[in-house]
């Protein structure tokens, strides 16, 4: 009897998430976890780093820990075991690296004072636009 080309075994990798699918996982597993002021950023041409950010903030050190153990766990349960998580000691501020979506958690000081949100938000093509719109004066 051969088995189906449709059978998997426990060995097989578990299909690669695609970037939105990572990005809407994240976003539920902090919206889920009451996570505040949740942003997500499309990163497409303005880095090659990641395809989105996702920045949130969470109350106090507690929660910022929590809300990226939750992170963690809902996508090492999809299957996703690629992350590189930075800051937990302090929980402050926590990166997590998915690969397609870097994901910041702050605590609301600390996320006011580094103001990601304004930096990647920004829009490149207007600025280049404004640039180029310009004249220059050469003496």
């Amino acid at each position: 009897m051969h088995a189906s080309s449709e059978t998997h075994s426990v060995t097989d990798p578990v299909p690669a998430m695609s970037a939105e699918d990572l990005l809407k996982s994240v976003i539920a597993s902090l919206d889920d976890n009451k996570a505040e002021d949740i942003t997500s950023i499309d990163l497409a041409g303005k880095t090659g780093i990641a395809d989105f950010m996702v920045i949130a903030s969470g109350r106090s050190q507690r929660q910022v820990a929590a809300l990226t153990d939750y992170v963690v766990k809902g996508l090492k349960a999809l299957g996703h075991k690629d992350m590189i998580v930075q800051g937990l000691e302090q929980a402050d501020w926590v990166l997590i690296d998915v690969g397609d979506v870097i994901v910041h958690i702050f605590r609301p000081e600390v996320r006011s004072f580094y103001n990601l949100d304004k930096m990647w938000a920004t829009d490149i093509e207007e600025n280049a636009a404004d640039d180029a719109g310009e004249e220059r004066v050469l003496n």
